[in-house]
């Protein structure tokens, strides 16, 4: 799968929002202690979603958005801007945790044209327009997994390729880690929507990583139901190997 092109206001325009929805973030984390996690968590849903369906309303007024805070305009099979306003609540919800991140995608006939990942309490901004260079590979490789039990499958993976587990947060905090060299692959099996992968799958695909369905089709966005159950993003030297151990093979060296 490859990234198709797209013009170079919208790769800044992802960069952008991603970032001022997570300084939005940061301030009220910063400014909202003794509320409780649970306001914290549902304030910074809401506080992100209402600045980012705002931005792209003003840049953009013609493209529908879908939202996992519920913007789900109408859309054909053209453009759709796809969001995560917080992705990793329950990270976000922990004070001094980094594992959150700010989603924000442009897709253009189902492939992701233009995206960017913050993920702000590193101060970090990942973007289609400005990819990083890919980091030197680690071996044995390093795979991003989930702090709760990885589904079987992620485990097979990780046997077989005789990877070491990382455990991290949220689906975004997981790829920027490939994109950024410290971990060669992230796996998920266990079930995700659209808004969870769309600006990491289309930032990943810009730094020259493989990004994909386990069985290898590519990753498509905007079906009428955002459900898409898998996924892998890896070191492109790692693919053949991934998606045959997910496929049961022992794949090559």
């Amino acid at each position: 799968m490859t990234l198709a092109p797209a013009s170079a206001p919208e790769h800044r325009f992802a960069a952008v929002a991603a970032a001022a929805a997570g300084r939005a973030l940061l301030d009220l984390r910063a400014n909202g202690g003794g509320r409780g996690r649970w306001w914290i968590g549902a304030a910074g849903d809401r506080v992100a979603n209402d600045l980012l369906v705002g931005m792209i309303r003003r840049a953009y007024p013609d493209d529908p958005i879908r939202s996992e805070e519920g913007a789900a305009d109408a859309w054909g099979d053209g453009r759709l801007w796809i969001i995560d306003p917080l992705d990793g609540t329950s990270e976000f919800e922990i004070p001094g945790s980094a594992e959150w991140a700010v989603h924000v995608a442009l897709a253009d006939g189902g492939t992701p044209v233009a995206g960017a990942v913050a993920v702000p309490a590193l101060d970090v901004v990942l973007d289609t327009g400005a990819p990083i260079p890919l980091q030197p590979a680690a071996d044995p490789p390093r795979i991003a997994v989930s702090r709760s039990h990885p589904p079987l499958a992620v485990r097979r993976i990780a046997q077989v390729l005789g990877a070491v587990p990382l455990a991290m947060g949220s689906a975004g905090a997981k790829v920027a880690a490939v994109i950024r060299g410290d971990a060669e692959l992230y796996v998920h099996a266990g079930g995700q929507y659209e808004w969870d992968s769309a600006a990491p799958v289309a930032v990943a695909l810009a730094a020259g990583l493989h990004a994909s369905r386990l069985d290898g089709r590519p990753l498509r966005y905007g079906a009428p139901d955002p459900w898409l159950p898998d996924l892998v993003v890896c070191r492109p030297e790692l693919a053949e190997r991934v998606l045959a151990a997910a496929s049961g093979g022992a794949g090559r060296r």
